[in-house]
């Protein structure tokens, strides 16, 4: 089986040489996402507007994939500042409050100053 390579059309994908996500078999792998809008290559800087973007640019590289948020086994929430953390709570449990994935919290600094949040996931193709 081929790997399946899915871009969100951000033009850091080219600069970086990464895709949005990678599907390997039943594993839809989505790379560190953060809340820039890349129809207008626009973010917010408001933290809780960004972690909203984050999953609708998640979301529709699962789409991509055949996936759902229900797939998702494992995220991981990488901020520059730790306090931002809780602020986007509810728009986490929005997406993921019934899916329960096993999770961690990084703080580390993230590749422009802008960014207030990234957000990685893994999934898995369920069968039957």
């Amino acid at each position: 089986m081929s790997r399946q390579f899915i871009s969100s059309g951000s033009i850091f994908e080219q600069e970086i040489a990464y895709s949005r996500a990678v599907v390997d078999g039943d594993w839809v792998f989505v790379s560190g996402t953060t809340g820039f809008d890349y129809s207008s290559m626009t973010i917010s800087d408001d933290v809780v507007k960004q972690t909203e973007q984050c999953f609708k640019n998640i979301n529709a590289a699962l789409t991509e994939a055949g996936l759902v948020m229900q797939h998702i086994v494992r995220v991981r929430y990488i901020l520059p500042i730790r306090e931002d953390f809780e602020q986007s709570w509810p728009v986490i449990r929005k997406y993921l409050g019934d899916v329960r994935p096993a999770a961690t919290m990084i703080v580390a600094g993230l590749s422009d100053p802008r960014m207030r949040i990234e957000i990685e996931v893994t999934a898995k193709k369920t069968r039957g």
